[in-house]
């Protein structure tokens, strides 16, 4: 497979958007991604909107966000403060959202939750994004967890073995919080990329995937 190249008009650079649920949501689905891209394309302007937080998990999306977009010419991060597990209680107030970041931003490429998640929280993002960016790139990313809702996804960007660790290890460094998960671990992590490396011959071993349902060449 010859790998697809990004280009803008004017060689101005991408406007990225990326939506996560929660505070590692991101980081998760497309960290290593996003670190390729901000190393192999100028990137103009990046949004990175996390949805649920709270006064400990709050800093820590901060700081991890920050880590992941070094680099970056005009990074914006929000981190709203809404109730965990419970996004779909506040659908009307989160849909304004949306249509707020529409009205301001028109992004080459957003970042969402996979569709079939099984997380009632990463489904109603995932849903609304489509909703709201009709005419734009949408890849969804997978979120590993112990409801094993795993896809079989048709896109994926290689990771050099530097970019796998350099997630992992952000990851691991700013989630101080989520520790004592049982699943919140460099084995996890680097498995998954690990496979997807497989599934996509990956000359470097790793790679990230996503659900990519509409595309125009």
């Amino acid at each position: 497979m010859t790998p697809l190249q990004f280009k803008t008009a004017g060689g101005e650079g991408l406007d990225i958007l990326c939506l996560g649920a929660h505070c590692d949501d991101i980081e998760i689905g497309c960290g290593g991604t996003l670190l390729k891209l901000i190393a192999e394309y100028p990137v103009r302007h990046l949004k990175w909107v996390v949805f649920a937080s709270n006064a400990e998990r709050k800093p820590e999306a901060l700081g991890s966000a920050e880590a992941f977009l070094e680099g970056v010419a005009q990074p914006e991060i929000r981190i709203l403060d809404y109730r965990d597990a419970f996004l779909p209680s506040f659908a009307a107030e989160i849909k304004e959202h949306f249509e707020s970041i529409k009205s301001s931003f028109n992004p080459n490429l957003v970042f969402t939750h996979y569709r079939e998640d099984r997380h009632q929280d990463h489904r109603l993002l995932s849903g609304l994004a489509w909703n709201t960016f009709r005419s734009h790139l949408i890849l969804e990313y997978e979120i590993p967890k112990y409801d094993g809702d795993l896809g079989t996804p048709n896109c994926f960007f290689h990771l050099t073995e530097e970019q796998a660790n350099r997630k992992v290890e952000l990851l691991l460094n700013h989630f101080t919080s989520q520790k004592e998960k049982h699943w919140f671990d460099r084995e996890t992590f680097l498995a998954l990329l690990r496979i997807r490396g497989m599934e996509s011959a990956s000359p470097t071993r790793y790679a990230e995937a996503f659900h990519l349902r509409k595309m125009v060449l």
